[in-house]
């Protein structure tokens, strides 16, 4: 089952969050660097690898994974020794594959339009409502924390604290002291700051090729 994991991955870009994943699971990978500035991912190798030209992807047993938290769902099942994901019968199973997919079904959505400026569809049709719902809805449950299922720290928590950490940076969404606070407790963690530091050296190979 744990046969061997290509990794398709472009430094300062999304797919960061499942490198760190990787090095919070702390199991091995061989890594593909997709250089995004050229535009390697919309040439026809990378395209036959995933069709919609976006990083991360993965391929285990010949199946091909995309979509980030396609991706965390995956790799922390992979992985049940790891802890990162609660078992199905798990109580914390349900919430844990809900901020999974509330990430990419709404919040994605949501900071995008909100970046670029534009107003979200009618409710009736947006994907996400009106982005007070998403930023409510996820900073309420940041203050019950720690973390995002209480006291157990799982793979939704990478994901999330290392989304956030970005959409604070870049002043996309308001830097509560909750949100601030649990941004801290992940990147902080020692796997998160290996994966970072891996990060800056793919950039700086890319930068120099």
């Amino acid at each position: 089952m744990t046969s061997k994991i290509d990794f398709y991955h472009a430094p300062n870009s999304r797919s960061g969050g499942t490198l760190a994943l990787l090095e919070e699971l702390g199991v091995d990978y061989e890594l593909h660097l997709v250089n995004l500035k050229s535009g390697e991912q919309r040439q026809a190798a990378y395209r036959h690898v995933n069709p919609m030209g976006k990083v991360p992807a993965i391929r285990h047993l010949d199946t091909l994974i995309t979509e980030q938290p396609a991706v965390f769902l995956y790799l922390a099942d992979l992985f049940p020794e790891k802890g990162l994901a609660p078992a199905i019968g798990d109580p914390l199973r349900g919430p844990y594959v809900r901020w999974l997919v509330y990430y990419g079904s709404s919040f994605e959505p949501a900071v995008v339009d909100r970046s670029a400026k534009r107003e979200p569809v009618a409710p009736s049709t947006s994907p996400y409502g009106t982005w007070d719902d998403v930023y409510n809805t996820i900073t309420g449950q940041l203050e019950k924390g720690p973390y995002l299922l209480g006291e157990r720290f799982t793979a939704a928590d990478v994901l999330w604290g290392g989304a956030l950490h970005w959409m604070t940076l870049f002043k996309i969404m308001p830097e509560t002291p909750a949100v601030r606070a649990y941004i801290d407790r992940v990147v902080t963690r020692p796997a998160i700051q290996r994966a970072a530091a891996k990060d800056v050296e793919y950039a700086a190979q890319q930068a120099a090729a």
